[in-house]
């Protein structure tokens, strides 16, 4: 059974850093890409930064330049360092894996609460 496990949210200043990490466990065979997407209150669920299986980053026009997401195949890990953090940026952050070949299909983390706050 995949699992995957966040952590890393909390709550932050605006300007200040937050890093998220998100741990997978269980079999995934095939090619997968991994993410981060973040849901705020009252909106829907939007992509934040995905990284492809050949290490290709993909990140969304609100948070370039501010927002890192890196990869760890060894520990088959996804992390997003956020920087310049700010008020927009709270929400929902959940970990995404999705498999690409053969087939499509999501696996997603419980999440993790970021609150960019003064």
């Amino acid at each position: 059974q995949v699992q995957l496990v966040e952590s890393g949210g909390g709550l932050v200043q605006p300007g200040g850093s937050l890093r998220l990490s998100c741990a997978v466990s269980g079999s995934i065979f095939g090619i997968y890409d991994m993410g981060w997407y973040r849901q705020a209150p009252g909106k829907q669920r939007e992509l934040v930064a995905t990284v492809t299986s050949g290490g290709m980053t993909n990140y969304a026009d609100s948070v370039k330049g501010r927002f890192t997401i890196s990869k760890d195949n060894a520990k088959r890990s996804v992390s997003l360092q956020m920087n310049s953090l700010k008020f927009e940026d709270t929400g929902v952050y959940y970990c995404n894996v999705r498999l690409v070949v053969p087939g499509r299909y999501d696996y997603w983390g419980q999440g993790t609460q970021v609150t960019v706050s003064s």
